[in-house]
């Protein structure tokens, strides 16, 4: 290249496996001349070596004595940092030169070692090397920290920082799985700052399941018009089938989609799969109420993967999950939202959190917890039969997908939970007292078929309580 840079040539990198492709054009003629960044750059398959002591402290001659043993076996330093402390210096090989390298050091430093000096080197393989470049971060205060903060809250950790005092280039060595994300990331924080990409996996294809699906579709355009928001439903997953699609399912057939082409579902290979593609801004969706999705929350949110969910389980379950999920929540910076536990959607979880952030003290809540029981004994008016009621609240959406669990009270007792939890009180479920609608012939039905018929034998029961 040095040819056409002395002569001002603009150069043109194409696509052999592409030739229609327009490709790239190299030039100083000042197009992007706005632009923090020009390029992001990455290099695979890289070692980081560990070179430290409290004997190299002040020592003169380390770095020359280290950097002369690798010269002498002919290995090729890509990136160096050294903390201002003196006691380490690391940096970056090929991943194939690396049992040279540290051999060699350990045989330059080898009176250092053994006198306890100086530690032996480590080594960690399995590393790449992201950079991005550019002669206008000089001019813009807080380029470096736009790029970390960007690969932080995508759950990408860095292991060296090295940036030259032309301030041309600031590179960073990650882990290799996560090369592929740390691009799209910066891609997005730099050149797409404008606009935010938002991938979903989405667990339960029922009633809700489908719902979302057409609020997305439906405000798709709005979304990405106004917002600058565009959202990727990559994963669909029901009881049944799973299916998985890098660059985004078409929403009006995704769920049939599923379940002609999809594999048999695995909970715990559904979750490896998504942490494996590791996706920026990754968002999980449990639209189901099973008890097993909520016991991977953990999991999810230490992926750094964020989490939606109407599935009351997690945050009614013991204290002690409840208190690890906010808390690894906060440590990963991955969002837990679950507003729509109590109160339909509204906004009533994030209103209580507000009030006692701005330090007010809940003193009473009065609500009506259950839109089903509402809508059971609104409609139980003499003539009228209380299990063709109940019946007609499934069919028509109101009632979980198993009736008794808002009969018997716990979906009334969970909310309760939750709001208790959310107002600063330490409650375990078992501390809240219920009395169920459901007799317990009807507790015990295998199936919610069998459940309805056990029921409409107790109507007249219903009835007497009616009157």
């Amino acid at each position: 290249m040095q040819p056409a840079m002395i002569n001002n040539i603009p150069i043109w990198i194409k696509n052999t496996f592409n030739p229609t492709f327009p490709g790239t054009i190299i030039s100083s003629d000042g197009n992007g001349k706005d632009l923090i960044i020009k390029g992001i750059s990455s290099i695979s398959q890289m070692s980081l070596l560990s070179v430290q002591g409290t004997g190299l402290q002040g020592v003169v001659g380390v770095s020359m004595r280290l950097f002369a043993a690798l010269a002498r076996e002919n290995v090729n330093v890509i990136l160096i940092s050294q903390a201002s402390s003196e006691h380490s210096i690391c940096f970056a090989v090929d991943s194939l030169s690396s049992a040279r390298a540290k051999s060699s050091i350990e045989k330059e430093f080898m009176y250092e070692i053994r006198a306890n000096e100086m530690d032996s080197v480590s080594v960690e393989s399995g590393l790449a090397i992201v950079a991005i470049v550019g002669e206008n971060m000089k001019h813009n205060p807080g380029t470096s920290g736009r790029m970390f903060h960007s690969l932080g809250k995508s759950g990408v950790n860095i292991y060296a920082i090295a940036q030259g005092s032309s301030e041309l280039n600031i590179s960073a060595v990650i882990k290799e799985s996560d090369v592929a994300k740390a691009l799209n990331v910066l891609h997005e924080a730099f050149f797409l700052s404008d606009k935010r990409v938002v991938n979903l996996f989405l667990v339960g294809t029922g009633l809700i399941g489908k719902e979302l699906l057409k609020m997305i579709q439906s405000q798709y355009s709005q979304l990405s018009g106004s917002n600058l928001l565009e959202v990727n439903v990559v994963g669909i997953a029901n009881s049944k089938k799973m299916f998985f699609d890098e660059n985004g399912f078409e929403l009006t057939s995704c769920v049939e989609l599923m379940k002609s082409k999809g594999s048999d579902m695995k909970l715990s290979f559904f979750i490896e799969k998504m942490q494996q593609m590791n996706l920026s801004n990754s968002i999980f969706v449990d639209c189901t109420s099973s008890e097993d999705v909520t016991d991977r929350y953990e999991s999810i949110l230490d992926s750094n993967i964020s989490i939606v969910t109407p599935n009351k389980k997690a945050n009614s379950g013991s204290l002690e999950k409840y208190r690890n999920l906010k808390n690894i929540s906060f440590k990963r910076g991955a969002r837990f939202l679950y507003e729509t536990n109590v109160g339909a959607g509204l906004p009533v979880i994030n209103t209580l959190n507000d009030l006692l952030l701005s330090g007010d003290k809940v003193i009473r809540i009065e609500a009506v917890l259950s839109g089903t029981l509402n809508f059971i004994f609104s409609s139980y008016t003499e003539g009228k039969v209380f299990s063709e009621i109940v019946k007609k609240a499934k069919e028509i959406g109101y009632t979980e997908p198993d009736p008794r669990d808002d009969l018997n009270g716990m979906d009334v007792a969970r909310k309760v939970l939750i709001l208790a939890r959310e107002s600063g009180i330490n409650f375990e479920l078992s501390d809240i007292n219920v009395k169920g609608l459901v007799p317990q012939d009807c507790l015990e039905a295998a199936s919610v078929e069998d459940f309805f018929v056990r029921l409409a034998s107790h109507d007249h029961e219903f009835e007497s309580q009616r009157k």
